[in-house]
């Protein structure tokens, strides 16, 4: 699949802010640790931080896929059931399930 200039540029645009925000978070972190380090450990605990916290958002996402693979088969046998009761009745289509928005 091939992007175009425009959703290359976006892409990088965010790659750019969520970057500056990982160092702004990171240089919070320094400050509430009241560490008071040179430029060049300063560089070190931003990289040591953005690495432990994509370890965490890495453990966070597994975690949660695991959950929803746990979760999809009773979701999919109480859909099935409804749609089956539905179908059988013909009373109720799925769409007339969903409530009205007010």
């Amino acid at each position: 699949m091939q992007m175009s200039q425009e959703e290359r540029s976006l892409m990088r645009m965010r790659e750019q802010v969520h970057q500056a925000r990982l160092r702004q978070e990171a240089e919070a972190a320094l400050r509430d640790a009241g560490l008071r380090l040179d430029q060049q450990k300063r560089e070190l605990f931003e990289q040591r931080y953005v690495q432990e916290r994509r370890k965490i958002e890495r453990e966070l996402g597994q975690e949660a896929e695991a959950k929803r693979k746990a979760e999809l088969p009773a979701l999919n046998d109480r859909l099935r059931k409804e749609f089956q009761e539905n179908s059988a009745s013909g009373t109720a289509s799925p769409g007339s399930l969903v409530a009205p928005k007010h």
